[in-house]
């Protein structure tokens, strides 16, 4: 059983592991996107994206994430708002070769980087070890395990 401050901890080492998630407005979900996430272990309840300044998320506002481990053992939902980033710190921070590969450098005037300060998340851990696994192949009920596995938190 993981506590959900244990799962909130597996769901940020998962996502440093494959920051990769889709990405949408609350205003509408139809265009959901993939962005990768911008990290930093010492922000507190934010992430990063670099996207153009004509790209629809440039219109900010609520937005929700969904995510999936790179093993397909974590996964999650959360919501925040997407706001401009203006700080030219955090832009060196997180610049890097393959953000600069869509862009024209750092001053390119289609470049927004966009601080997603994080809300509310549902984190599900898929790994429930392998005596719980061992259950589920041979046909026992383990829907309370998966609970177990389960959480809503905030970010």
């Amino acid at each position: 059983m993981s506590t959900p401050d244990e799962l909130k901890n597996r769901f940020w080492t998962a996502l440093a592991d494959s920051p990769y998630l889709f990405l949408q407005l609350d205003s509408a979900p139809e265009k959901a996107v993939p962005m990768t996430a911008q990290l930093d272990k010492d922000a507190d309840s934010a992430i990063w994206f670099f996207t153009s300044r004509d790209h629809g998320l440039a219109r900010m506002g609520p937005a929700t994430a969904t995510f999936a481990g790179k093993d397909h053992d974590m996964f999650a939902r959360f919501s925040g708002r997407l706001t401009e980033e203006t700080s030219r710190e955090r832009l060196e921070q997180h610049w890097s070769p393959m953000i600069e590969a869509w862009f024209d450098g750092k001053d390119d005037p289609r470049l927004l980087m966009l601080r997603m300060d994080l809300g509310q998340a549902e984190i599900w851990n898929s790994d429930m070890g392998f005596f719980d696994n061992a259950k589920m192949l041979l046909g026992f009920d383990s829907r309370e395990e998966a609970k177990e596995e389960h959480a809503e938190v905030v970010l």
